[in-house]
């Protein structure tokens, strides 16, 4: 994620009701709505830290250092960028190291971090590893994936599911594991899906751990597939020239999905009632050849709007105001907060602007 005012990356917890900030000047931690600051942990506390994730709205996050200068770097800065260490704010201490109660180190470059209620999922180039947490972690899988320098991975936060996605051996592939059914220590076959052509760029799944979506390089599609049956559901095209997603997100009922680019647009497409989404102008034009066909067919977004498109952005929905009114959340690593409603018919108006980063919280995290 490209860095600006000192921001490394941003990222939701599993509900999308907070966002961390991982900063050069340390971390952030934000409610979305209403938009204030939780809390903070200063450089003197964590240094400049590279990622940053929440685990629900507890006490634990998970941290690791990276940026210009991460504060736990005694050996080597590539050892703190080898390393997530987990910081407890409940416990009572003024000293910083006490604070940081597990430490998972390895010899690659840690990439991202996912964490659910019994589980924490740390993800390097080419291989994922799944622990036990928080309590006594355990190391219960490792899964080899091809190059994997975006760290791609989703974990499902539902309670009932336990469902890992990320990219899988084959070029544009997606691998399901389900984290119930595979006994710790062996490495059972996850299952694969054939999503796309190119190297997969964005992978996402809905809050039930029913559907995966998923984007490739090239960025101009999105495809859903159902993950138990593997079979795709749904393509819905982004646009015709190809741009980097940055992030794919469902509504808490998968009645939508959002997604955001390099372009500086993020669309929102509906999931439930795809009648909803726009089609080509072409497509009441009656039959057509295979390559025009496959672009007619698809599916536009609903309703979009832009965000600076030089920077980076995630994207999650808001809280429902009504039954037929729906919003949608953009931070950048600018430091601005975007939240656009948008109704059943495409209709979409910005609601709030903000700078994150100038509000400011007195207490500590």
């Amino acid at each position: 994620m490209a860095q600006q005012r000192g921001v490394n990356s941003l990222q939701f917890n599993q509900d999308q009701s907070c966002f961390c900030c991982a900063m050069e000047t340390g971390v952030r931690i934000y409610n979305v709505e209403p938009l204030m600051e939780k809390g903070h942990l200063d450089h003197e506390q964590v240094g400049s830290v590279a990622l940053c994730s929440m685990l629900h709205r507890s006490n634990l996050l998970a941290i690791v250092g990276g940026g210009s200068n991460p504060k736990f770097s005694e050996i080597s800065v590539s050892v703190c960028l080898s390393t997530v260490l987990i910081w407890d704010d409940a416990r009572e201490t003024r000293d910083s190291k006490e604070k940081l109660v597990l430490e998972f180190t390895f010899t690659k470059p840690v990439l991202s971090v996912r964490m659910r209620h019994d589980k924490i999922i740390i993800v390097l180039k080419n291989r994922i590893y799944v622990y036990s947490f928080p309590d006594n972690p355990t190391k219960l899988f490792e899964f080899d994936t091809r190059d994997n320098p975006k760290g791609l991975c989703d974990l499902c936060p539902s309670l009932e599911k336990q469902l890992l996605v990320f990219p899988g051996h084959k070029c544009g592939s997606l691998q399901l594991v389900d984290l119930s059914n595979t006994k710790p220590g062996t490495s059972s076959a996850p299952f694969t899906i054939n999503a796309h052509q190119s190297e997969i760029a964005c992978v996402a799944l809905n809050q039930q751990g029913s559907v995966a979506a998923s984007a490739s390089r090239k960025g101009t599609l999105i495809r859903l597939f159902d993950t138990q049956t593997r079979d795709k559901l749904v393509e819905l095209r982004r646009g015709t020239d190809p741009a980097t997603l940055y992030c794919i997100n469902f509504s808490h009922d998968s009645s939508f999905l959002c997604a955001s680019s390099d372009k500086g647009t993020v669309h929102i497409f509906a999931l439930k009632d795809t009648r909803l989404n726009r089609r080509s102008a072409l497509a009441r034009v009656g039959k057509v050849g295979p390559v025009i066909g496959q672009y007619v067919d698809s599916q536009w977004s609903l309703a979009s709007f832009t965000v600076p498109a030089e920077c980076a952005c995630i994207c999650a929905f808001g809280k429902n105001t009504s039954k037929n009114v729906n919003s949608v959340i953009a931070l950048c690593v600018d430091g601005t907060f975007h939240k656009y409603v948008f109704t059943p018919d495409g209709n979409c108006n910005r609601e709030a602007f903000d700078v994150y980063l100038d509000i400011c919280d007195d207490d500590d995290f």
